[in-house]
């Protein structure tokens, strides 16, 4: 079954590689998406929460598909459907990490006594460092999902802990979103969150700063402890 699950992601990501390498208006064509889900009233916004699903797994900046979904349906539908698919799609991106990819990436740091101290880390406080990373402006959010993956990190406390930070970003592109006076200035980036956004952004990075300062003091004690099991055994 694995296998079968694999070639479909490989499929996926070759039709994504092509569509982008074919010279494809991303933002045009998440227009006419938009529009189309728009069209299908409530059952859009079903769509529109799956579709984060393979923006997730492919990197698509799914920011421009939240602020287009909150113009076309308002505020709190799409915050709601939003709130779940990106979630959901998050999760996906987990379990692919954590699954598919594991066997080709895990092997390669196996050994690696920084990476057991930093699994080691996100073990011990995982709740904490992804929430910290969901409220970061900075941070690479579909390259993390992936990582995550690779840790011990546990399903419960990434979808929670994603699903929480992840909330106050939503419903303020939400909230940009339906505010735009239409979706060409939405995907022209002619969109403006004003104070709002840059509170967000500097708790934002405030969030940047202490997931940083946590990583970095749990890893080197989980690094000293492993150290120190290691020298144990060789005496």
């Amino acid at each position: 079954m694995k296998w079968r699950i694999g070639i479909v992601v490989v499929l996926l990501t070759v039709v994504a590689v092509l569509a982008v390498s074919s010279g494809i208006d991303v933002r045009e064509q998440t227009k006419r998406f938009v529009e189309a889900l728009q069209a299908q009233g409530d059952v859009g916004l079903v769509w529109l929460a799956l579709s984060y699903i393979p923006a997730s797994l492919f990197f698509f900046p799914a920011s421009l598909l939240t602020l287009a979904g909150g113009f076309a349906f308002g505020v709190v539908k799409t915050l709601i459907a939003v709130s779940i698919g990106s979630t959901v799609g998050a999760t996906s991106a987990f379990l692919a990490g954590r699954t598919l990819l594991r066997r080709f990436i895990e092997p390669k740091v196996a050994g690696d006594a920084r990476f057991r101290a930093l699994d080691a880390a996100v073990a011990e406080q995982g709740f904490k460092i992804v929430f910290l990373t969901r409220l970061s402006p900075v941070l690479p959010f579909n390259l993390l999902n992936y990582a995550f993956g690779l840790t011990k990190v546990r399903l419960r406390d990434f979808v929670l802990a994603s699903w929480i930070g992840m909330f106050p970003g939503t419903l303020l592109y939400v909230s940009i979103g339906s505010a735009a006076k239409s979706l060409s200035d939405i995907v022209a980036g002619r969109s403006e969150g004003g104070v709002a956004q840059k509170i967000l952004l500097g708790v934002g990075l405030l969030a940047t700063l202490a997931v940083t300062v946590v990583m970095a003091r749990i890893a080197r004690k989980a690094l000293a402890d492993a150290t120190a099991v290691v020298e144990g055994e060789q005496v």
